[in-house]
């Protein structure tokens, strides 16, 4: 039943590609999935590629039981203006445009539908991403399975009760991924300082980083307690993270995380205006 479902992508870029091939690779079929963009290469390369057709958005919007808003969110607007009149009053909308509130995108649609937004993140592309999702009212169960079934082949999945925490999981996943190769990086650097080659320097970090994180995702044990596991009293592991301590390492994230949930925010309060 739910492979019966048309859906349509209104933007072909890295995460609609990620979807798709997730889609394809569940067996959904090819002449059920449409797209659109305004980059004509990228649209030609992505029907060669999924053997899926394009059209127009007005071509989507009338033809499609769902459609995935991929763009930006300085566009959403518009693009919500071009298909408002060509939409089904059962039609199920998936926004993944940062920061555009639920009752945005609404208004600029001028009617009351099914509306998901989600917020997924860049490893989404290696199928190991984690994705935020929130739903009106208007969402009917078979819509919410169907969502499931879409993001599930991204990664986690998670539905939240509050739409506000959506500007959350931006700061924490959605940008998270930079934090993460910010800190591979400076580590990275400072072994290279220290004598080793950057080769060496690059791939030890990234190890760590990635041993760290299946650690902490098959353990029983919370991050605190991984965290002490790893510290000896007065040890080298101890050392390092007093200086942290110091350098107020805590206060630093919390300043680029809340920076990141206001970067959100406004986003959303600017198409508002």
């Amino acid at each position: 039943m739910i492979k019966n479902f048309k859906i349509g992508f209104i933007g072909a870029g890295n995460m609609a590609t990620c979807l798709i091939q997730g889609m394809l690779e569940n067996g959904y079929p090819t002449e059920n999935i449409k797209i659109a963009d305004i980059d004509k290469t990228l649209l030609k390369n992505q029907e060669q590629k999924f053997k899926v057709q394009s059209q127009t958005n007005i071509e989507i919007a009338s033809n499609c039981d769902v459609i995935i808003l991929a763009v930006k969110p300085q566009i959403i607007k518009a693009v919500c203006a071009e298909i408002s009149q060509f939409l089904k009053d059962n039609t199920l909308i998936i926004s993944i445009a940062a920061g555009v509130r639920i009752e945005s995108i609404k208004k600029f649609l001028t009617k009351d539908i099914a509306i998901i937004r989600a917020m997924p993140n860049t490893p989404a592309l290696i199928k190991q991403g984690a994705t935020g999702v929130f739903a009106n009212q208007k969402v009917n169960n078979q819509q919410q399975e169907l969502v499931d079934e879409l993001l599930k082949s991204l990664g986690l999945i998670k539905w939240l009760e509050n739409e506000n925490l959506l500007d959350v999981i931006t700061a924490l996943s959605g940008s998270g991924p930079a934090y993460l190769f910010l800190m591979m990086q400076s580590m990275s650097d400072v072994a290279q300082e220290m004598g080793l080659d950057k080769k060496t320097a690059d791939l030890f970090s990234i190890q760590t980083t990635l041993g760290a994180s299946q650690m902490a995702l098959t353990s029983q044990d919370d991050l605190e307690i991984l965290r002490q596991n790893v510290t000896s009293p007065n040890g080298t592991t101890f050392a390092a993270l007093e200086s942290f301590k110091k350098d107020n390492f805590d206060k630093i994230i919390k300043n680029a995380m809340t920076q990141a949930k206001q970067r959100a925010k406004t986003l959303g309060d600017e198409l508002d205006e």
